[in-house]
């Protein structure tokens, strides 16, 4: 397996060295970077463009989620704190791991496991689909065949994804960002962390607050489109 290029964040120095301590036994793990506020960890990781961070939540000046908002690389996250309470959250943000510190060893090996089997599979996930092709999705005991010039809509649930077509609304158990890589780009685009829209089903699109977007779909839909990806949205629709 190549190298996993990896940058440590925390506030606490001392939680960054016991981490590098248990991450020296995975020899594909390369520590590139480590950075103690979030300020920091931005300018490093959009230089350095690492495969996987390992991310504090409470951080002072910026949290681990303020950190992520203003990402344009994004790579995958794990997150490690010593709060229950953001588990819910970081999942909706599509976060790889959630560890609570003090870290236990086989948490750590069963969350680096997790990349590791996601990794292997990025070949396949490079090969775009097309948009005639069609899905095979099963939800519970419902079997779904999606036509992906069908699907206006995807949102994530947790490390599910909700694939929206006709008056369907099956689960499809995909991350968000392993969907993005797959669908063609000519069709589909990324509004925020949570939605990826079928640009063919636009409506209308509306000004928001902060130079940002609103979309609004044929089925009534309404998303709001993140400050970074409006500027992708207005360059790519050309308005």
């Amino acid at each position: 397996m190549k190298t996993i290029k990896t940058i440590l964040i925390d506030d606490e120095p001392l939680a960054i060295v016991e981490m590098k301590s248990m991450l020296a036994k995975n020899s594909d793990i390369q520590i590139i970077g480590e950075a103690n506020s979030g300020t920091q960890a931005q300018i490093l990781i959009e230089k350095e463009k690492p495969d996987l961070i390992f991310l504090d939540i409470q951080m002072p000046g910026m949290t681990g989620f303020e950190l992520l908002e203003k990402l344009e690389h994004i790579p995958y996250v794990i997150f490690v704190t010593a709060y229950d309470q953001f588990a819910i959250k970081a999942f909706e943000v599509s976060a790889l791991d959630y560890m609570l510190k003090p870290v236990n060893a086989l948490r750590l090996d069963e969350a680096i496991q997790k990349f590791k089997k996601i990794n292997e599979t990025k070949e396949d996930k490079n090969n775009k689909l097309t948009i005639d092709k069609r899905i095979f999705i099963k939800d519970g005991d419902q079997c779904h065949f999606v036509a992906l010039n069908e699907v206006y809509l995807i949102e994530s649930v947790g490390n599910y994804a909700r694939i929206y077509y006709q008056n369907k609304k099956p689960l499809l158990h995909k991350s968000l960002n392993y969907l993005e890589e797959r669908l063609p780009e000519s069709s589909f685009f990324r509004t925020d962390r949570q939605h990826i829209v079928n640009i063919h089903y636009i409506k209308n699109i509306y000004p928001y607050f902060n130079s940002t977007l609103q979309i609004e779909l044929q089925s009534g839909e309404k998303i709001e489109v993140s400050q970074r990806q409006s500027v992708k949205f207005k360059d790519l629709m050309g308005i």
